[in-house]
Formats: structure tokens, C-alpha cells, sequence
């Protein structure tokens, strides 16, 4: 189903989840539209990314209703949701070790690989030409994240602040109308975190990126946020805009400090 500008891309109704009769997410609502970045912030066990893992299909769901593009996820595999739209990182790094950078971007788009086993086994025109392209693509999205001097280096060798931009684009390769980033500048050092609000900033706004973060580092969060939802113990404490946010006495005092 194709969405319009300003259309909402994902709903999510009173989405529950519970582990041996622990409540981790209870009852959490929110909407994005296209083209919006919105924040997720909470202290940690909130149930942020347990949120984040029951959207991309990680987990499954309790009750409640998530609608992507119009159409019904709540029980859909995480494959199809990644199909359809639905990319996310991981709050600790996961890059395939022994893999250069490059190939680490380029396992993402198998999607794109319109080619079967004999065409590679013989090296045919159509496995070249489709090949070509994902290089193309692939130097594309390391550019696009700043790291494509680094994209011939095998990735678990980068520094971790280069780490998290290589998982960020192998995000991007799945084409993802909807991007999930789970803390993205958690572990990094000060001009690290300034340099990744930047970068998300820029996909958002230059590239048109629809964006769901979340962030401990409120220095990241308040500059790019289109709206803030705020939650603790599992429930969404507040939602607003960051000026909204940034002024409730309750979200001062339990969060941002007075």
C-alpha cells in the first residue's frame, strides 16, 4: 500500500507483553508518520526495547494491534516485516566478524540479488550487472553514514564508534521505509555522540528517513525529535513534543534531572 506524505506509516494499539508473569511493555500505544522521527526515553528496564523487539517481530506479541502501511503486522514474521519495510539495529553491535565492512552492508541486500545459483557459478552478464549495482549501492550507503574510506577493512577491526555506523547502514540496505535505531550512541565518547545526532539528523531531513529511536543521550534526542514518548516500568509515562517533554515537572524529575 503505498503512503502519502504526512500519512501515518505505523500504529501501534495497546501492545502488551509479559515474561513469566512480568509485565515488560503494558498497554503502549504511539503513531508515526512518514517522514517523522519520533523518541523513545525511559530509564533502563522501562521495556524500550522490548517495544522495539515485539515491532520488528523479534518477540511476539501479547495482545494489542501493530499496522504498518495500512496493513495488519501484528503476527507477521520478523523476515516480513523486514520485507516490507520494518529495519532496526541492535542496542550492543552485531556485525558478522569475519566479514569487511563492505560485505557486511552487502549481505543486507539480498533482496536485490535477482540472480539464482547457476549465473553465479558461471559468472554470466545478468550476475555482473546485478553485482555492479549492489557495489554501487553499497559505496552509496558508506557514504552516506561517512565511513566509505573504511569499507575494504573487516568491521569488528573499526573502532566501536565506526562499528555503530556500519550497523546503521546495513540497516539501510534493506531499504527500510521505517528505520528503528536502539541507542545508537550508547558507548560512544562525546564528539562521537555529536557526530552521530548529526548524522541522524541528516537522514531524516536531506534523505527523507521515517526514524524511532531509542536514546539515553537527551543531547541527541532533543534537537532531531519530531515527538517524544516517554516511558517507565513498561507504560508510556508522557508524549509530547521536546519542548513539552523537556518542561513536565513528572519527566524533570524522572528523567532529565531538575
Amino acid at each position: 500500500m503505498a503512503v502519502n506524505s504526512g500519512d501515518i506509516l505505523l500504529k501501534v494499539d495497546g501492545i502488551s507483553k509479559s515474561f513469566g508473569g512480568v509485565n515488560a511493555v503494558v498497554d503502549f500505544s504511539m503513531e508515526l508518520r512518514e517522514h517523522h522521527l519520533v523518541g523513545l526515553i525511559g530509564p533502563n528496564g522501562a521495556g524500550k526495547t522490548t517495544v522495539f523487539n515485539l515491532l520488528s517481530g523479534i518477540t511476539s506479541i501479547d495482545r494489542g494491534r501493530v499496522t504498518f502501511g495500512g496493513q495488519d503486522v501484528t503476527g507477521a514474521a520478523s523476515f516480513n516485516r523486514a520485507r516490507l519495510g520494518i529495519g532496526r539495529t541492535f542496542q550492543n553491535v552485531r556485525l558478522f566478524d569475519g566479514l569487511s565492512v563492505k560485505d557486511n552492508i552487502k549481505a543486507a541486500c539480498c533482496h536485490d540479488a535477482d540472480y539464482g545459483t547457476l549465473h553465479a557459478l558461471f559468472g554470466t552478464p545478468r550476475m555482473r550487472r546485478t553485482e555492479k549495482s549492489l557495489d554501487a549501492k553499497v559505496d552509496r550507503l558508506l557514504d552516506l553514514v561517512g565511513i566509505l574510506p573504511y569499507k575494504n577493512e573487516r568491521a569488528k577491526s573499526l573502532a566501536y564508534g565506526l562499528q555503530r555506523k556500519v550497523e546503521i547502514a546495513r540497516a539501510l540496505a534493506t531499504d527500510p521505509k521505517i528505520l528503528l535505531l536502539d541507542e545508537p550512541a550508547a558507548g560512544l565518547n562525546p564528539s562521537e555522540v555529536v557526530e552521530m545526532e548529526q548524522m541522524i539528523g541528516r537522514l531524516h531531513n536531506d534523505y527523507g528517513y521515517s526514524i524511532f529511536l531509542i536514546e539515553h543521550h537527551m543531547e541527541v534526542v532533543m534537537p532531531i525529535c519530531d515527538d517524544i514518548y516517554v516511558m517507565n516500568m513498561g507504560q508510556t509515562n508522557s508524549h509530547g513534543t521536546p519542548r513539552e517533554i523537556q518542561t513536565n515537572p513528572e519527566v524533570l524529575t524522572a528523567y532529565l534531572g531538575e
